[in-house]
């Protein structure tokens, strides 16, 4: 994802150095119970509700931009059954 470079009235000194986090989602569907946290909370709106069931019965969620993560880490906070988490894309 290309940040877009002129809305900043000044660049910093090592714009050109500096490089944007990407991360990778990892989601255990069967732990997820589709609280909807880390959906509601990820600040890129990377995560969306996915239209298949877990065998708990309920939808867990999946990457639907995964290419707009920055591996934050929120995700993995806020989640109250430890079901997702992301890592840092080498």
């Amino acid at each position: 994802m290309e940040i877009n470079k002129t809305r900043f009235i000044r660049k910093p000194l090592d714009w050109d150095k500096v490089k944007v986090p990407k991360g990778i989602v990892h989601i255990i569907e069967e732990r997820c119970k589709g609280c909807g946290f880390c959906i509601e909370y990820c600040p890129k709106n990377v995560l969306e509700f996915s239209d298949k069931f877990n065998s708990k019965g309920y939808h867990p969620p999946y990457a639907k931009h995964e290419e707009n993560c920055v591996n934050c880490g929120l995700c993995e906070l806020i989640c109250p059954d430890f079901a997702i988490w992301s890592e840092a894309e080498e």
